[in-house]
C-alpha cells in the first residue's frame, strides 16, 4: 500500500517500510532490532495496544513496527459475545 503523507521529508528516503511480526509481539520484535543497531525515532503506542514503533537502521532509513498478526483484535469477536 501507498501513502502519502503531507508533510515533506527533509533526508531523502526512498522507501519507508511498515512491518508486522509473524511471531512473537510487536514489543518483542522492537527489541531485537533495537538490539541489531536500530534507533528508536518515535513510540505511537496506544494504551488499547494499537499504534506503531518508529524506527531507524543504521543508516538512518526509517521504517514502521506494527503489532503481530497474534496480537490483532479478533474483528468478529463481538458477533460470538452477541451469540451467547
Amino acid at each position: 500500500m501507498f501513502i502519502e503523507v503531507p508533510e515533506a521529508k527533509s533526508v531523502k528516503n526512498r522507501l519507508h517500510l511498515d512491518l508486522r511480526p509473524v511471531e512473537g509481539t510487536r514489543d518483542e520484535e522492537v527489541a531485537r532490532l533495537l538490539a541489531l543497531g536500530a534507533t528508536e525515532v518515535a513510540d505511537l503506542r496506544r494504551p488499547d495496544g494499537g499504534g506503531w514503533v518508529t524506527l531507524a537502521d543504521p543508516e538512518g532509513n526509517e521504517f514502521c513496527v506494527l503489532r503481530g498478526d497474534a496480537e490483532a483484535p479478533d474483528p468478529y469477536a463481538h458477533l460470538v459475545t452477541a451469540l451467547r
